[in-house]
């Protein structure tokens, strides 16, 4: 499960669609409906802000608008929640290593997508996000054959 940080204009087709069917998941995670990843570490910041239901369901709605812009149907009536929500903060150390994580990603999976964004940095964060000073997050898995984490404290 990946809830990227960083804008969803910047996901290919298959990255949208991913992140839209993890999200669902990870909204019906928070809505106690699942047994599976309760204890998954993207949850984290979802599940230590006031309010995680409508805070995945602020998540949703830009996905959703990405989505349409692109012409894809995904179904709003999944979203179970308000169209915003406090911010959640995302450090800029975090928002690097998710846009050098992705940018791997895309160089294997859709060179064509990565040479057509905007690869100007620092990337645009989701709507949900402020960006504040930091390194990677604690809770952020760094394993071989992904980023380095070097913005990690």
């Amino acid at each position: 499960m990946r809830v990227w940080s960083l804008h969803p204009r910047y996901l290919d087709a298959t990255g949208l669609v991913a992140l839209w069917r993890e999200t669902l998941l990870a909204q019906a995670v928070l809505h106690g409906e699942t047994r599976g990843y309760r204890h998954h570490p993207q949850l984290q910041r979802f599940q230590q802000c006031a309010d995680p239901l409508g805070a995945i369901a602020a998540y949703l709605w830009p996905v959703h608008a990405e989505a349409t812009r692109r012409g894809y149907r995904f179904d709003v009536s999944k979203i179970r929640g308000p169209e915003t929500a406090p911010a959640l903060v995302v450090s800029d150390g975090q928002l690097a290593y998710e846009w050098e994580h992705l940018v791997a990603k895309l160089r294997v999976r859709a060179p064509d997508w990565l040479a057509q964004i905007d690869q100007h940095l620092p990337p645009q964060v989701h709507p949900l996000f402020a960006v504040v000073p930091g390194g990677v997050a604690p809770w952020e898995v760094i394993t071989a054959g992904k980023p380095s984490g070097k913005h990690r404290p």
